[in-house]
This record gives C-alpha cells, structure tokens and sequence, in this order.
C-alpha cells in the first residue's frame, strides 16, 4: 500500500443511522393525506344525511279512496321504522296547495294531473314520483242523447267542490266547450253522494264525477236510474290531444253489472292520472320506500286498469324525479335489497366516503415510496454535484493558496456529510459518497496525476481500509 502523502484530516462520524427517516416519511406522506382529507370533506359535504324517520303525506277527505291509499302506506313504512302522518284535505288543489307552501311541513301528497300551473314545480322546487292510477271522468244527465259537451250550456251542472280535482277537471274541458263560470250554465259545487242524488232527485242536469265519486256502484245507481244517461265522449281522442295529461279509457260492456249486461255497450271516457308528489328535498331512500309501498297499495287490477299498470313513470305537471326514475328501471339498489333498511342507508352513506379513499389510495402507495426513496437519495446526491466542481478545479493549474481553499471547501462537505441523519437502508451510498471524498482530498493532496481507485489496487485498498474504520467507529457511536 503506498503510503499517503500531504495533510491528512482526522474525521469523525457523527451520522445518525436510523431504522427510518419520520421527516422524509411525513413530507412524502403529506400530500397524500392532505388529499385525502380534501376528499373526505368534499364527500361529507355532498353526502345525502341520514333519512328522517317521520313524513307528512297530504291525502283526501277522509274515507275517501286516497286517504285510504295513505293509511295503507302508513302501515308499509312502519316495517322499516318510517312514520307517516297523515293529513286529510278537500282533494288535489289542497294538495297542492299544502306542497307548494314550506311552512305547511308536508311532504308528499296525491294530485291530479292537470290540476298545477306550468310554473310550480319549477318555482316550489316539486317532483312527480310518478302516477298511481287512473282518475275516470264519468257525466251523467238527463233527457235526450248528447254527443257534445257544448250541448250542456245553459243548464244546472254539478261538477265537484272547492279545491277537488273534479271541479278543476271539469272548469278545463267545459271552458274548451265554451262554458265558463259566470255565464248562463250553472256550475254548482257537489260532488259524489251529493250529486248523484240531486241528479236523481232533478234538482240538477247534468254530473261530473271523478275518484270516488265514480267508484262503480255509484255509477252502477246511476246508470240503472230511468231517464238518466251515461255521457259517451265520442270526442275522447280530440280532448287527449288537446288536453296531454288526459287518457282515453272504456268502460267496458258488462263493467257495471255482468248479469244485467250493464252498459250494453263499451262507453268511452276520459281520465287524467293521479301522481305521488313530493318536494325536491325528499330522500333518495324515502322516495324508493314511497314508490314501493304504490306498488303494494295500487298495483292490482281494477275496472280500469289492469295488474301492475301502476305505479308508473308517467308524470305531467311534474319531472319525474331522478330516484323515482332509477327505480322505476332497475328497482332498489343493491344494499336496500339485500340489508335492512336503516343499516343498508348508512352503508350507503359509508360508501361515499370510503370509495374516493379507495381511488386515491391505491395509486398514491405505489408512488409514495419511490418520492420516500428519492428525498432520501437526494440528501446524498447533492453532494456529488460540489465534489465534481472541486475535482475539476483540482486538475487544473492552482496555486497552494488556491488548493487550500478547495480543501477547506472539500472539509466544509465532509462535515456536513458526516452529520447527516440517515436511514440504515441507505448506508452503502452514505459510505460510497464517503469514499469519493477521499478520492478527491487525495487528488487534492497528491496532484492532479492522481490514479482512480478504480484502477489503482491500493488505493482500492486504502478505501476499503477506511470503510472498514468508519464501519468500527459507526458501531462505537
């Protein structure tokens, strides 16, 4: 081994070996988790709430075929520890009215369709959860056979009280006939029983009845009734043109009595639908408990419809609603078929919040430790760039005051070499950045004509001396 030459520089290692380095762990980490909480609360921010326990459902007058429907689904929901009140109302105006005002705490409710002007629903923030059944306009009158609605001006009409959908059905197709509140046709305000008796009775001249009051055994009385006939709309393609929100429905021969052949013949009628109403804000999971109760309540057959025709997505005062839509296509989700209702709602929720976690995490692990690897490399590698500045200057032409210089600058390295704070995976670079130091204070020390310890075996040797050495010390430390 040649020995060395020029000043040599005792050194002392103070490096820090540690099993990881928490810093460079934290800042590699860091942005990873501070997305992650960026996206924990953007999902809490945008996650539905749990759904409430209690709903206000707006139904009919009380008995009525609607408020019926409503105690129905007030049984439904109780399975799945949902209360639902309900109100009684004069019919679907009312309805209406009670979901357009947000102090009323109504929820849901039953109208007509046909009934709302085009601006509710976009001004009271309303949506359709879709219709439940057919509403059948039946009329009945005295004397000769009419074919015309405009045939009823001038006479006493019954045609439903304030605030029912009837009454507002009937104002609609007899304005479209040129008969309007205020002429010489008296519109009086009676509806079902009422009506059917002062039409018996004369007291009157003609009925419109609609829902309950056109249940089949009122109309039954009716027809049966000597002099009083039931009005066939002849017309009913042209008024389902005109009016959209109508449907062109047949009573058919023998509807009213098989025995008796009653009518004698199909009769055309028309029929708006009644819809499931609710405001926007009601709860995905409530909405698909609601449609699934319809289901249940309105979806046998009766005379005018058939099984399973309601409910249906077919709304027209009303968008239907997105969650209505949903269900209405592929039914309740995944977890409502299969969990209870309340632990499949906050599973629901969960997942919300779990799966941008998922999104983000599986590829940030990959990059995390390949930045961790990095910081830690990189406490090494800037070193290099100054030792390749002094070598350089080394193989040129300098004077002893100008090699003192780069050895203080070479000694300035060392030190803050020396005082690094490692991670013991890392050692074997710390210990070859060491190495080149020394190859570098020797050229210094030596001259320029230096061999590498690459290609000088004993300066190889001198090298792996002095690891060996930092190897002891590192272990007294």
């Amino acid at each position: 081994m040649k020995p060395a030459t020029g000043r040599t520089r005792p050194t002392r290692l103070v490096a820090r070996f540690v099993a990881i380095s928490w810093r460079d762990l934290a800042v590699s980490f860091g942005p990873l988790v501070l997305l992650g909480i960026v996206a924990i609360w953007a999902a809490v921010r945008l996650i539905q709430p749990a759904p409430p326990n209690t709903l206000t459902i707006s139904a009919g007058p009380e008995g009525s075929t609607f408020w019926n429907a409503a105690q129905q689904y007030k049984t439904i929901l109780a399975r799945n520890r949902i209360t639902l009140n309900v109100q009684a109302s004069q019919g679907s105006q009312d309805n209406l009215g009670r979901l357009s005002d947000p102090q009323s705490n109504v929820d849901v409710g039953f109208v007509q369709s046909g009934i709302a002007p085009a601006t509710v629903a976009r001004d009271k923030g309303l949506m359709s959860l879709g219709s439940v059944a057919y509403v059948p306009l039946a009329v009945f009158y005295h004397g000769a056979p009419v074919q015309w609605l405009s045939q009823f001006k001038g006479q006493r009409l019954a045609i439903g009280a304030e605030g029912s959908g009837t009454r507002e059905l009937a104002l609609a197709l007899l304005n479209a006939n040129g008969i309007v509140p205020g002429g010489p046709t008296k519109l009086l305000p009676l509806s079902g029983d009422e009506a059917a008796s002062a039409l018996i009775d004369g007291k009157i001249d003609a009925a419109f009845l609609a829902g309950d009051s056109a249940q089949p055994a009122v109309m039954a009385r009716l027809y049966r009734t000597q002099n009083i006939r039931f009005y066939d709309f002849t017309q009913a393609e042209a008024y389902t043109r005109r009016f959209p929100y109508l449907t062109a429905l047949k009573v058919p021969m023998g509807a009213l009595d098989l025995g008796k052949n009653l009518p004698a013949e199909s009769i055309s009628i028309v029929a708006p639908t009644a819809e499931l109403v609710a405001r926007d804000s009601l709860h995905p999971a409530l909405s698909d408990l609601l449609v699934e109760a319809a289901r249940e309540v309105h979806g046998g057959a009766t005379v005018m419809q058939r099984a399973g025709e309601f409910p249906a997505p077919i709304a027209h005062d009303f968008p239907l609603s997105d969650d209505a839509a949903r269900y209405y296509k592929s039914g309740k989700s995944f977890l409502y078929r299969t969990l209870p209702f309340w632990i499949a709602s906050l599973a629901d929720r969960l997942l919300v919040v779990v799966v941008p976690l998922i999104v983000l995490l599986v590829p940030a692990l990959r990059v995390v430790p390949g930045l961790y690897a990095w910081r830690v490399k990189s406490r090494i590698y800037r070193w290099y760039g100054a030792l390749i500045a002094i070598e350089r200057s080394a193989l040129s032409e300098h004077s002893a005051a100008e090699r003192s210089s780069l050895i203080e600058r070479l000694d300035t390295i060392e030190d803050s070499v020396n005082g690094m704070k490692m991670p013991l995976a890392y050692a074997d670079q710390f210990y070859v950045l060491r190495e080149h130091i020394g190859f570098v204070r020797r050229r210094l020390t030596t001259g320029r004509d230096a061999p590498s310890p690459l290609d000088d075996t004993d300066e190889a040797d001198d090298a792996n001396d002095a690891k060996d050495a930092n190897e002891a010390e590192q272990q007294r430390y």
